[in-house]
C-alpha cells in the first residue's frame, strides 16, 4: 500500500484493547461461522467497540480472501475475507490487521467481523 502515516493512540485518539468478558458467537444466515471464549474488545475514540475473534475459531474452510484492502493510521493495513454459507457468499464480511502497528499488536492473529453483514452475541459465562 506504500508507505503511510502511523498514528499513536492519544488522549485525543484513545485505543484500548481487552479481553472480552463472555462467550463471542458469530453468525451469517443463521450458520455459526466464528465460536470463541478468548475475543478481544477493542475499543477505539468513540466507535462502536469490535470483538477481534481468533483466526483459529473461525469456520477458515468457509473463507476467502479478497483484494480489498484498507490502511488505519493507527492499527496498519487490514486484508477482507469472503465468507461463504451455503450457496450465500457475504463478500468482504470480514477484515484483520495481519502485521498491526506495535500499539495494537494484540489484535495479530485475529479478525473482526463487521456487524452489518453478521450477528455477533456475546453470551456472559
Amino acid at each position: 500500500m506504500g508507505q503511510q502515516n502511523i498514528f499513536q493512540p492519544s488522549a485525543e485518539h484513545p485505543i484500548t484493547i481487552e479481553p472480552t468478558a463472555g462467550h463471542v458467537v458469530v453468525r451469517i444466515n443463521g450458520e455459526v461461522v466464528a465460536d470463541t471464549r478468548n475475543a478481544l474488545t477493542l475499543q477505539e475514540s468513540t466507535y462502536p467497540a469490535v470483538q477481534y475473534i481468533p483466526f483459529k475459531d473461525v469456520a477458515y474452510h468457509a473463507l476467502t480472501c479478497t483484494p480489498t484492502t484498507t490502511h488505519c493510521p493507527y492499527k496498519g493495513d487490514a486484508t477482507y475475507y469472503s465468507v461463504a454459507v451455503g450457496d450465500t457468499v457475504v463478500d468482504d464480511a470480514i477484515w484483520a490487521y495481519e502485521h498491526p502497528y506495535p500499539a495494537v499488536a494484540q489484535i495479530a492473529g485475529h479478525v473482526a467481523f463487521y456487524p452489518d453483514k453478521a450477528e455477533i452475541t456475546i453470551s456472559k459465562d
